[in-house]
Formats: C-alpha cells, structure tokens, sequence
C-alpha cells in the first residue's frame, strides 16, 4: 500500500488509490477475512464511480487486504442490523445485487486480483470482474450447500459464464474448495502466479491493457456483456453498434493506423 493510498468515505474499510492508470478498490477488513458490510459496498460503488469518471484511470484493480483473503463474503458480523428482518434482508439482498451489477457493467477493464481465501459471496464478486489473477496459494469455493443457503440467479448465471455449467454444477452442488490450479483450469481465474510477484503482475497487466486504445476495449467489454446477457431479447444491438462505429470515427482510429505506418507505438487518448 503506498503513500497516497486514501480511505473512500463513508468506511476505511475500503482503500482506493491511483497507480499510472489503474484505479485500486482494496477491501480493507483482513480481521475478518475481508467480510463485507452494506457501508462497504456503498464506498466501492462509490469508488468506482470516481474512477468511471476519472479518465486518468483506464483499468481497475479489486483485491483485499492483509494476504489471507480476497473477500469472504458477507460480514455475519452485521446481520442482525442489516439483515435482521424479511424487509431488512430484501432491502439488503437488493442493494447488494445493484452493486454486482454496478462491477459487472463498470464501462472499464477490471481485474480481480486474489491473494487467499476467495469463497461465496466473493467468488461472486470475482466473478464480475472481466480478468481474475491469483497467487498460487489461493483457494475457491461456493459452500452455499454446506449452509443451505440460496444463491441467486445473477450469481449463478456469473459463475456459469465464467467457468460452463458443468463446472459450476460440481462447485456449488460439492460445496468443496479448489486449489488455484484447478481454477485456472476450469477457466476461473486466467493467470496463477507466485504470491510475491501477484502485484507486480497485475500491475503489467493493467499497463498492458491501459496502453491501449480505451474506446474500442470499452466497446469490446459492452459488446462482449451483452453476448453473455441471459435475455438475449434484452440485448442493446444498436449500443453495440453505435460504439463500434464511435471506434472507426475517432482520433484514436487515425493514431493507430498513422503509428502502425510509422512503426511506432501508438499514444491513444480515448477520443
């Protein structure tokens, strides 16, 4: 954590902070596990609001804090304030799905960067970011069964794009952890690293991505949200299309094709 790391209000529990081009969301309750409560993800949609507006800031890095975990899921902690009724729990249960969504839909690249246990509820989140990077000793699981507990549909539909049915079928209906391997694997995560070399490599992959041109990766993560959307009649072909032509129409287009001649590399701007 560096110098100018900052706590987004209204909750020190969430960390942000600017490197090059990447806009860091840190989960900041290692006691418990990097457990999340409902002012928690107040301040991360209110973090990545800032860093949507930010053109600065061309990816986004979500990871946790103190080395044990990605996220843990629900802080149990605070269910008797936030969940301790029926109206208590759907107000809860809705809020907490506008904030899935929010990650999920972000107009930018993000990364879920995972050190640790990453386990239901943070499984989840994982799975809404669009690339996962994790350190060798990280583990996965979706114990919902060992609890009986339900998981919602937006739930389930994410962990089913991210790794096809069949593996998240054996995920939820074992409820067992799996080791990082077996994540990259089935798909789950796309890189496995050792853990003292995680940031630094999530770190050049954000570079990598920020280096290029921000409207046609913002295009590609529309077009590509919208392939995997579960009502294919609510998908928004003319947004698709409209972006793509944004792409052909900007300065951006022009750099790349007059660095390409000149062999160079090119310096896009997001216009």
């Amino acid at each position: 954590m560096t110098a100018d790391t900052a706590p987004a209000r209204p909750t020190d529990k969430i960390l942000t902070r600017i490197e090059g081009a990447a806009g860091h969301v840190i989960f900041n309750n290692p006691e418990r596990h990097n457990a999340v409560s409902l002012e928690m993800w107040d301040a991360v949609e209110q973090a990545l609001s800032t860093f949507a507006e930010d053109d600065a800031v061309r990816v986004t890095i979500l990871s946790g804090a103190g080395g044990k975990a990605f996220v843990s899921g629900a802080d149990i902690s605070k269910f008797e304030k936030e969940r301790g009724s029926k109206e208590a729990t759907e107000r809860y249960d809705a809020r907490l799905r506008a904030v899935y969504d929010a990650i999920e839909n972000y107009p930018k690249p993000t990364i879920a960067m995972i050190n640790g246990h990453c386990i239901g509820g943070g499984l989840n989140l994982a799975a809404c970011a669009d690339i996962r990077i994790a350190s060798a000793k990280s583990r996965f699981a979706m114990p919902a069964a060992k609890l009986a507990l339900g998981y919602p549909f937006d739930a389930i539909r994410r962990l089913v794009n991210a790794v096809g049915a069949a593996a998240a079928k054996q995920l939820m209906f074992t409820a067992k952890s799996i080791d990082a391997e077996t994540a990259l694997r089935i798909g789950l995560v796309q890189e496995v690293v050792a853990e003292d070399v995680l940031e630094e490599r999530a770190a050049a992959l954000a570079d990598t991505i920020a280096g290029n041109a921000p409207l046609t990766i913002r295009a590609m993560k529309y077009i590509a949200t919208q392939v995997m959307h579960a009502d294919p009649s609510a998908r928004d072909l003319a947004r698709c299309n409209e972006m793509v032509a944004d792409c052909f129409a900007s300065k951006d287009y022009v750099e790349g094709r007059k660095a390409f001649m000149e062999k160079r590399k090119p310096d896009f701007k997001g216009r």
